[in-house]
């Protein structure tokens, strides 16, 4: 007869037999034979989330003081000073957002791809309107931020005259949290779809090697207040990549349950996770979700697909990502107060229903994150030394100002 063990910091239910050893993880839809992979303690696999206990250890920075500092660095690489207001904006959104991981600390990876001439910084990327309601960007390999930015401000402005418009952008790198491009299409009273692949990261359902990409399917529609406004980022697998990036540069653990080691063994060490594959959220469908990102972004716009695309840690070679963007008018069959409200009641539903046991508060989608802004706006934003230093150290090079920081 079985002994369940329940232990919920790792969201998994502990099987214990006279053979053998089973972790079943809901997210994962699969039950791994532990003891007959590896042996570790059971103190190791009961992990502890350090974000809340190790936020006092940190160094706070003003919102604007990070966009002072990440606008300097990228204009002092070259990026034309409208580009890099854009750039340093959108990494600053994803920090006051909670999205440590699409946040500034990206910059020295980007900086080291200008250096390495795998980045073009001074790009000026072209639109080309092929019809009334489908626009094609091409980045011309600078910032993806910046193509993705004017690709959403195409397809808005096509959603105002015919309801709805599309932006395929092809040749573009890395843009960060996906919810700032949802949020541009909310500040015009827009709905929403932001599609983009990535570098491999994902095996395909049944296989072993990197294939698809982490690629986040995103999506947005305007609520009464910003609360209750939709925004839905997410990536296709258990998490996202930047959350492995993040606790490596931090020196902490990840649950087992997020990547399989380069012999295809659970770990809670990101560097043998980034060696290794990452997890597919529910199994074949977040594979098939991965691929349709490639379908979508990559195959669409001609940028590089099924594998192709480079990792944006790697400066060995241009990234070549593809993104796919639309807009929607959403009071094309009612007015858009009778949308909002609409909105407003799907929202109360939603965080009104009945809570399980143990849960303290129901969240609609993108509001945990709105009410994170609300906090870092007024209390700054929390990093820890080592990343102040690698900014700083950025800075340094081009002469710019270092951080002026609020607390620690």
């Amino acid at each position: 007869m079985p002994i369940f063990l329940y232990y919920s910091l790792i969201s998994g239910i502990l099987i214990y037999t006279s053979s053998s050893l089973f972790v079943i993880s809901p997210r994962l839809s699969l039950a791994f034979p532990i003891a007959q992979l590896f042996s570790i303690p059971l103190s190791i696999l009961i992990m502890a989330d350090t974000q809340e206990s190790s936020e006092s250890r940190r160094i706070h920075v003003a919102a604007s003081e990070a966009r002072r500092l990440v606008e300097d660095i990228l204009k002092g690489n070259g990026v034309p000073a409208e580009n890099a207001a854009t750039v340093a904006r959108c990494l600053v959104a994803a920090d006051l957002r909670g999205v440590d991981t699409h946040g500034m600390n990206r910059i020295p990876s980007y900086m080291e791809r200008i250096r390495q001439g795998v980045l073009n910084a001074g790009a000026q990327p072209t639109v080309n309107q092929v019809t009334p309601v489908v626009a094609q960007v091409d980045g011309q390999n600078g910032f993806g931020f910046v193509a993705a930015h004017m690709g959403m401000a195409a397809a808005i402005e096509s959603a105002r005259v015919y309801g709805i418009g599309m932006a395929s952008i092809k040749h573009s790198n890395h843009f960060g949290m996906s919810a700032w491009l949802v949020q541009q299409a909310l500040d015009a009273d827009m709905m929403s779809l932001v599609f983009t692949n990535s570098s491999p990261a994902l095996p395909a359902w049944g296989g072993r090697s990197k294939l698809m990409g982490v690629s986040p399917i995103a999506c947005g529609a305007p609520g009464i207040a910003p609360t209750s406004d939709f925004i839905l980022d997410m990536a296709p697998s258990v998490a996202a990549r930047g959350k492995i990036y993040k606790a490596k540069r931090r020196g902490e653990k990840i649950p087992l349950d997020w990547a399989l080691d380069a012999e295809g063994h659970p770990t809670d060490d990101p560097a043998a996770a980034l060696d290794g594959v990452m997890l597919p959220m529910g199994g074949p469908k977040g594979s098939a979700l991965s691929i349709m990102m490639d379908v979508f972004s990559g195959v669409l716009s001609g940028s590089a697909f099924a594998g192709h695309v480079t990792n944006p840690y790697d400066p060995s070679r241009p990234a070549d990502v593809g993104h796919f963007l639309i807009a929607i008018k959403p009071d094309l069959f009612m007015s858009l107060q009778e949308f909002r409200e609409r909105m407003q009641y799907l929202y109360e539903r939603v965080v009104g229903s009945d809570k399980a046991a143990g849960v303290e508060r129901i969240y609609f989608p993108g509001e945990m994150e709105q009410l994170a802004q609300a906090e870092r706006e007024k209390t700054g934003i929390p990093l820890v030394q080592a990343e102040i230093d690698a900014l700083n150290e950025e800075a340094k090079k081009v002469s710019a100002k270092e951080f002026v920081t609020i607390s620690s």
